[in-house]
């Protein structure tokens, strides 16, 4: 709940302990009530307090701040009347705690629910928050229209605060909430007004240092400021007094707590009335007017480069945790700084969003941040600086961030290649990458992509994606997936085979997980995406050409040196050139239990695909000899599809049993049917056996693997069915088997 318009919140808080800030409270609260004749309550909220502003006032408390988070009831005068602890003069006072032994908890959101409720009842409030700003500090500064720093003209002192201002400053605190008392001045300490410059705020009061005043009010127990003898303490009280009350606290209300948030209109922000320099185009590219928060962020980016070297520095915390750190808090308030200057009127809610946007731009990955921070987001497509388009679901959908210019754009995509190795450039327009994450990225610029930069980026799964997750969204069945595993233990050669999005290789990642651990595994991949728990695997991606090294390493060639390597088992990403045929040839040498995946719609377009990446690979190969090497080496293709309602499923587990004249000869073993659609248009269907065993069942049968045979028999195999039970494949005994020739095949060649 808001505070009501005729209340002004003013927290009190120092840089250091010791500087006299509960002291200040209490007088100030004192100060405010008689000299205008207004309702003050006096609020201590020191995380760390022993109950001295108990001592302060001379009023032994009876309930507490903890008291009022957990009172339910209506915060009316007269409940006020028992949660509020009255001082004789009419201040009225709610305590942290009872005394030293108890500990301040409440709950910062129910905190200021409350304060908004009593806010009603007061003109102003004053609250005492500490040293230690935490969440319900920080919950109270939300909701003061200023809040009063006290110092004390002490050179250490006043580094403290300048540390605490940029604390403020990095939690996107307006500056202008923030007023300095100096406290304890005298004629041997630092000059207020050069303190005032040091720490760049504005000096609201000085109040003389006068120990013996201040000493006999503690042992009486009231605050001096209600002593009938007025002296120089008590004028300087006045003063602050005079100073917050003559417009201030008004206008500071406006400033840091809005009534609600509004657009940005033109006109709205120096930053559009003239101070923005000539080279701000009020239009984009194309002739596209910029609105005003667009031109604001863009003002804001220029005055960074001008405070900043953000690539040198950038470059020098590379890696280390600590320097980042440090880095994004001196960036953080800098631009906290940049926007006080150039975005005045602004709400809170929206100067907040504005500063984190510039932030991510200037360090991260701009709104890409926010995207990827979504679980329910499985890809993001950036079609210049201001369509960003989500997959949820399998839909796609419009999203409602975006940049603010396609040069922000351009430096995110150079900041995601630059630790790969890799560049962008016009004359290499267009990259492969991943994120830290594993997110696969692909990036291309101008001159060819016309609209501004592209990105597209595959979302690696925070949790690593099992059979059981397959299962679960109904993409398989139990007995397809545990016959998949006997498949991958006993070495058959798998294409995985999808159209675009259809989560091929999170099923590689998925199946390459059976591979028993004794196995050598090369992957090979443009961008490494697989996550291979077994602990022998060598992980390879290629390279492309820099302005640096004019060397490209592609997937063949890494193809080609993993022969070298000793592997048991080659495990390619995905097969899009030339490659295809060295992975054939690979799986045609003795190296079972190999995967890769190809872009295709059925298991017969997975043959055809695979023929016409072999026919790029340059060798002058008739049709069927490569006909004859796909049926040589491949055992089983497996496709995913996505569905029209955007699930995914295996739809069919096909194996290839040979040749037949030119063609080769294919036998489907499971499929998926569609039956219709329920109420929420969601597909339904059902997984069936399609009544043919696979060739390769009795060799396995030889080496004690038993599948029973029924499962192939034909019927329903969807996870609502009894079949899912009575025909789950059985695991064979585990037992020590020497390396062996392919079921289907006699290898040859290196090992």
């Amino acid at each position: 709940m808001a505070i009501h318009k005729n209340c002004h919140v003013i927290g009190i808080t120092g840089g250091k302990g010791g500087v006299g800030k509960s002291v200040f409270a209490a007088n100030l609260a004192c100060a405010l009530m008689n000299e205008m004749r207004a309702r003050v309550l006096l609020v201590d909220l020191d995380s760390r307090s022993a109950g001295d502003q108990n001592i302060i006032t001379g009023i032994r408390p009876q309930k507490t701040v903890s008291d009022l988070v957990q009172f339910s009831g209506g915060l009316n005068q007269q409940a006020l009347g028992t949660m509020l602890n009255r001082h004789p003069s009419g201040l009225q006072y709610l305590a942290a705690v009872l005394s030293p032994d108890q500990t301040l908890i409440a709950k910062p959101e129910v905190f200021k629910k409350q304060l908004g409720l009593i806010s009603s009842h007061f003109q102003y409030i004053i609250i005492d928050l500490g040293n230690d700003i935490g969440a319900l500090q920080m919950a109270a500064m939300e909701d003061a229209s200023s809040v009063l720093i006290v110092t004390t003209p002490e050179v250490l002192v006043v580094n403290q605060t300048k540390k605490l201002l940029n604390e403020l400053y990095a939690a996107t605190f307006p500056a202008d909430m923030f007023q300095i008392v100096v406290n304890k001045t005298s004629k041997s300490g630092i000059a207020p007004q050069v303190i005032g410059q040091n720490l760049r705020r504005p000096i609201i009061g000085s109040i003389p240092q006068d120990d013996v005043t201040t000493m006999t009010a503690l042992q009486r127990a009231t605050p001096f400021i209600l002593s009938p003898q007025k002296n120089q303490l008590s004028a300087a009280y006045s003063n602050v007094v005079r100073n917050l009350t003559g417009g201030i606290l008004q206008k500071l209300k406006a400033l840091s707590r809005p009534t609600g948030t509004q657009p940005l209109q033109k006109g709205d922000t120096q930053a559009l009335s003239g101070q923005a320099n000539a080279s701000t185009s009020m239009k984009a590219k194309g002739g596209k007017e910029l609105n005003a928060k667009t031109l604001l962020k863009i003002q804001i980016h220029k005055e960074l480069i001008n405070k900043m070297d953000l690539k040198k520095d950038l470059s020098n915390s590379e890696g280390d945790p600590n320097k980042e750190a440090q880095l994004r808090q001196k960036t953080l308030q800098t631009i906290t700084q940049i926007i006080d200057k150039y975005g005045k009127g602004l709400a809170r809610d929206e100067r907040s969003q504005i500063i984190k946007q510039v932030l991510d731009e200037s360090l991260g990955l701009g709104a890409l941040e926010e995207l990827l921070a979504d679980p329910s987001v499985t890809e993001i497509m950036v079609n210049g600086c201001e369509k960003v388009f989500v997959e949820k679901s399998g839909k796609l959908q419009l999203s409602n961030v975006d940049f603010t210019s396609n040069l922000q754009l351009e430096n995110i995509i150079s900041r995601i290649i630059s630790p790969l190795g890799r560049q962008i450039s016009k004359k290499t327009p267009y990259v492969d990458a991943r994120l830290a994450d594993g997110s696969r990225v692909n990036a291309i610029i101008e001159p060819l992509s016309i609209d501004g930069p592209a990105i597209t980026i595959r979302k690696f799964a925070k949790e690593r994606v099992t059979a059981e997750h397959y299962i679960k969204w109904g993409s398989i069945t139990r007995p397809m997936i545990d016959f998949l595993r006997i498949c991958v233990e006993q070495g058959l050669n798998l294409i995985i085979s999808g159209g675009t999005g259809t989560g091929k290789t999170t099923l590689l990642n998925v199946l390459s997980s059976y591979i028993p651990s004794t196995d050598r595994i090369i992957t090979v991949e443009d961008a490494a995406e697989l996550q291979l728990n077994q602990e022998h695997v060598v992980r390879l991606e290629t390279k492309p050409a820099n302005t640096e090294d004019s060397s490209e390493i592609t997937i063949r060639d890494l193809i080609k040196n993993s022969l070298r390597m000793r592997p048991d088992r080659i495990i390619v990403g995905e097969c899009r050139d030339g490659a295809a045929l060295d992975m054939l040839t690979a799986m045609n040498t003795g190296h079972d239990g190999s995967m890769t995946t190809v872009h295709s719609n059925s298991p017969r377009e997975a043959i055809a695909r695979i023929e016409t990446l072999c026919l790029m690979a340059g060798m002058s190969l008739p049709v069927k000899a490569i006909r004859d090497q796909i049926a040589g080496a491949v055992h089983l293709i497996i496709q995913i599809s996505r569905l029209s309602d955007g699930s995914r499923k295996v739809t069919n587990i096909t194996e290839v049993v040979g040749m037949q004249g030119d063609t080769v000869t294919l036998q489907e073993i499971f499929a998926y049917k569609e039956t219709g659609f329920d109420k929420n248009r969601k597909i339904i269907g059902q997984f069936q056996a399609k009544g043919l065993i696979p060739t390769f069942i009795e060799r396995f049968e030889q080496r004690g693997v038993v599948i029973p045979k029924k499962l192939f028999t034909g019927g329903d195999v969807s996870p609502a069915s009894d079949n899912e039970n009575k025909n789950t494949p059985q695991r064979a005994p585990v037992r020590a088997m020497p390396r062996r020739n392919s079921p289907a095949k006699k290898a040859s060649g290196e090992d």
